[in-house]
C-alpha cells in the first residue's frame, strides 16, 4: 500500500505558491499585439495595436517587459511617434500580466484626471481582458475613482507633479513618469518631485521605471540629462540603395522651393550620407522595419532612447511637411525652438549675444541731441523718478525706426514742486527737426512705483489730455506692453471719481524682451533698429543694457526673470520701457502704412538732414542751452479746433 497521499491544499497556500511562481515570459510587444485595442478617442489610427507600424518601440518595449533585467527606460521623443502609447500599453501589460503596485505621474493633477478619462477609461472599455481585472466601479468603492485605479494583485495610482501628497502616497514597483520636461523643479517645498516618486519605488527589487517627453531647452530639460545617463540609443535605418545604416537626420532631407517660397512635395527626399542616393519617403516603412537601435553605452541596464519625426511612420506626419516647417522656423527664434524640440526631439540652446555697452557705443551716428534727426516723426517720453532727482529719456519713432533724441536729467527731490516745473516745461517744448519745423512729445509716461507716487499722481492728473500718464510696473510676467488703466482717485465718500486720475499698468519684461530684441538688430534695414547720437556718453548705453536674463525658481518652476546685478544702475533702460509704453499708448504700434506716411508728409524734411550742415561747435552750444535752460522752448498750445485728425493730434502732442 501507498503511503503517499493527495493533499489538498487551502486556498492560502494556493496564493502563496501563486506568488512565488515565476511570472512567465511574455514580451510586451507581444501582449499588445494580441490584446490592445486603440479608442476612437484620442487615436489617430484606432483599432488593433500593431508593433510593426511602429517598429521603433518594439526594443523599448522589451526593456519594459517584466523578464527583462532593465530598471529604467527613457524616451526622449519628437511629438506624435508613440512614446504615451508605449506608456500606455505598460499600464495594461501590468495590470493583466505582471501585476503589483504602479504609479502614474502626469505634470498636473488635472492633466492626471484628463488621462485617466481620455486615454485609461476609453481603452479600458474595449479591452475585456483588463475589464474583469479592474474593479468595479462604484460610488462608494475607494478601489475605483478617477485617480485610482484596484485591480488583482495590484493598485494603479494616478498623481500630479505637483502635488507632494500624490508622490508619497505609497511604495510602488512600477513607476511611469510622463512629459517630465513640464514638471516643477520643487513641488511644495518638499523638493524634486522625480526624486520624491523615485523613492516609492526603493523597495522593490526588481523595479521598473519609464520616463518620457518631448525635450525643452538644453539648461533646464529634464529628459535630455536623463537621455544622457542611460545607453544613448539612436534608430539606424539601411539605405535602400547601398544598404549603409545611418541616422535620419534634417541637415540630409533635401527639396526644392518653387516661385511663391512653397515646398516641392516631389523633390523632397532623404540623402543618404553613404552613397549620396536620394531616398524618395515610399521606402520609409521598409527602412523602419529593417532598422536598429545603435546604444552608445550598451551595457548601461538605464536604456535611454531618442528619436526624431524624420522616423514618424508613413501616413503620420510626412517630411514634405516636416520640410515646410523647417523652412518657416529658420527666421523666426520661437518657431526654431518649437522645430528642435517637437519635430528632432532635441533640446533647443538659445545662442544669442550678449549686448555689450561698447559695442552699441561703436553704433553711434553723427546727429545732435535735443533736435529730430530726420526719420523720426513722433516723439514719445519716459521719465524715471528718483529721490533726487527726475531722469528723461525722448525718443522717435518711425514705422520701422527708433531714434535717441535727447537725455536729460533734472537734480532736485520730487518731493518740491520746482522740479516738476521744469519737467512740464520740457515736457510741453517744441523739438525743431531737421527741416526747420517743430515736433512735440505726443505723450509722456512717468515712473509712478517709488517714494513720490501721489506727487506723480497729481502731475499726471491734470495733464492727462497730454497723454502724460502714471505707469507702474506688472509684478507677472508675460504681460501686454500697456494694459487698461485704474483710477486712482477717490471723493470724501471714498468712491472712485470717473473722471479722476488713471494708473497705467506696464508689462516690464514683455518691454524689455522687445527692446533688448531691438538692440540686436545690426542694420537700419532690420525692422526695430535703434539709432544713438554720438553725443551720449557711455553711462548712458551701461544703463541701457546693465539687466541680464537669469534663471529662477518661481513656484518649483524654472522662469527666466531680468536680474540687475549688484551695483549697477538702470534707469536708461527703465526710461526706454516707459517711453515704448508710452508708444504703445498711443496706439502706433497698429498704425497703418498709409497713416505713417500722411505723418511723414507732415513731419519729414523735403531735402537731407539739416543737422549736418552745423559745426560741432554750434552743436555743443545747443546742447547745453537746452541742458541748463528749458525755458527758450517756449510752449505752443495746440489747437482744439473740430475736425482735427488724429495725425495733427499727435503731432502736436495732444
Amino acid at each position: 500500500m501507498s503511503l503517499l497521499r493527495p493533499i489538498k491544499l487551502s486556498e492560502a497556500c494556493v496564493g502563496f505558491v501563486h506568488g512565488i511562481e515565476p511570472t512567465p515570459e511574455l514580451e510586451l510587444a507581444e501582449w499588445a499585439d494580441k490584446n490592445r485595442n486603440l479608442p476612437q478617442t484620442g487615436s489617430a489610427e484606432p483599432g488593433r495595436w500593431r508593433t510593426s507600424r511602429t517598429p521603433y518601440l518594439r526594443e523599448p518595449m522589451h526593456c519594459l517587459s517584466a523578464h527583462v533585467n532593465v530598471s529604467i527606460v527613457t524616451l526622449m521623443f519628437g511629438t506624435q511617434l508613440g512614446k504615451t502609447e508605449t506608456g500606455n500599453n505598460w499600464t495594461f501589460y501590468v495590470i493583466d500580466h505582471s501585476p503589483g503596485p504602479m504609479l502614474v505621474v502626469q505634470p498636473t493633477i488635472d492633466i492626471g484626471k484628463l488621462w485617466s478619462q481620455q486615454r485609461f477609461a476609453p481603452a479600458v472599455s474595449i479591452m475585456p481582458c483588463i475589464q474583469d481585472r479592474i474593479a468595479p466601479a462604484r460610488s462608494r468603492d475607494s478601489r475605483n475613482t478617477t485617480l485610482v485605479k484596484g485591480f488583482d494583485g495590484g493598485l494603479l495610482r494616478i498623481a500630479g507633479a505637483n502635488s507632494a501628497s500624490g508622490l508619497r502616497a505609497m511604495p510602488v514597483r512600477y513607476l511611469m513618469l510622463d512629459e517630465i520636461d513640464a514638471y516643477p523643479f520643487d513641488v511644495e517645498g518638499e523638493g524634486d518631485p522625480i526624486e520624491l516618486a523615485e523613492r516609492r519605488r526603493k523597495t522593490f527589487a526588481r523595479s521598473k521605471q519609464l520616463e518620457t517627453s518631448t525635450p525643452t531647452e538644453v539648461a533646464t530639460s529634464r529628459i535630455n540629462r536623463r537621455f544622457e545617463d542611460g545607453s544613448r540609443g539612436e534608430y539606424h535605418v539601411p539605405c535602400p540603395h547601398c544598404g549603409d545604416f545611418h541616422m535620419l537626420e534634417i541637415e540630409n532631407l533635401k527639396y526644392e522651393l518653387d516661385d511663391d517660397e512653397q515646398i516641392v512635395e516631389s523633390s523632397v527626399a532623404m540623402v543618404c550620407p553613404v552613397c549620396g542616393a536620394l531616398i524618395p519617403e515610399y521606402h520609409k516603412t521598409e527602412m523602419l522595419e529593417r532598422g536598429k537601435w545603435v546604444h552608445q553605452f550598451p551595457k548601461r541596464k538605464h536604456k535611454s532612447f531618442h528619436l526624431s519625426t524624420l522616423y514618424s511612420p508613413v501616413g503620420w506626419e510626412s517630411w514634405s511637411e516636416i520640410a515646410a516647417t523647417y523652412e518657416k522656423s529658420k527666421s523666426n527664434d520661437e518657431l526654431k525652438k518649437t522645430f528642435t524640440n517637437t519635430i528632432l526631439g532635441l533640446p533647443y540652446e538659445e545662442k544669442k549675444k550678449l549686448l555689450e555697452a561698447d559695442i552699441l557705443m561703436k553704433r553711434a551716428e553723427s546727429y545732435p541731441l535735443g533736435k529730430c534727426p530726420v526719420g523720426a516723426l513722433v516723439l514719445t517720453a519716459g521719465v524715471d523718478v528718483q529721490d533726487n532727482r527726475l531722469e528723461i529719456l525722448v525718443i522717435g519713432h518711425n514705422e520701422r525706426e527708433r531714434w535717441i533724441v535727447d537725455r536729460l536729467i533734472l537734480d532736485g527731490s520730487p518731493a518740491h514742486n520746482e522740479v516738476w516745473k521744469s519737467l512740464d516745461d520740457y515736457l510741453a517744448a517744441p523739438f525743431e527737426n531737421a527741416g526747420g519745423s517743430e515736433l512735440r512729445i505726443s505723450a509722456a509716461a512717468i515712473d509712478s512705483g517709488g517714494h513720490h507716487t501721489q506727487k506723480v499722481y497729481d502731475f499726471c492728473r491734470v495733464r492727462k489730455a497730454r497723454k502724460i500718464f502714471p505707469v507702474k510696473g506688472w509684478s507677472t510676467k508675460a504681460k501686454p506692453i500697456i494694459g487698461k488703466p485704474t483710477k486712482v482717485d477717490i471723493d470724501v465718500r471714498g468712491e472712485t471719481i470717473k473722471k479722476g486720475g488713471e494708473l497705467w499698468m506696464v508689462g516690464t519684461d514683455t518691454a524689455k524682451d522687445q527692446i533688448y530684441n531691438w538692440l540686436e538688430l545690426t542694420s537700419p534695414e532690420q525692422e526695430g533698429y535703434i539709432h544713438f547720437s554720438d553725443e551720449l556718453p557711455k553711462e548712458f548705453y551701461k544703463q541701457l543694457v546693465s539687466e541680464k536674463k537669469a534663471p529662477r525658481y518661481t513656484k518649483g518652476f524654472l522662469t527666466y526673470d531680468w536680474m540687475l546685478p549688484k551695483g549697477a544702475r538702470n534707469e536708461m533702460l527703465d526710461c526706454s520701457v516707459y517711453a515704448i509704453a508710452a508708444f504703445w499708448r498711443l496706439g502706433l504700434n497698429r498704425w497703418r502704412r498709409s497713416q505713417w506716411k500722411q505723418l511723414e508728409k507732415l513731419v519729414q524734411p523735403p531735402t537731407g538732414d539739416l543737422f549736418e550742415q552745423s559745426s560741432n561747435e554750434d552743436r555743443e552750444k545747443s546742447r547745453v542751452e537746452a541742458v541748463e535752460s528749458v525755458a527758450p522752448r517756449k510752449r505752443r498750445r495746440s489747437s482744439n479746433r473740430k475736425g482735427k485728425t488724429f495725425t495733427e493730434s499727435i503731432l502736436n502732442g495732444r
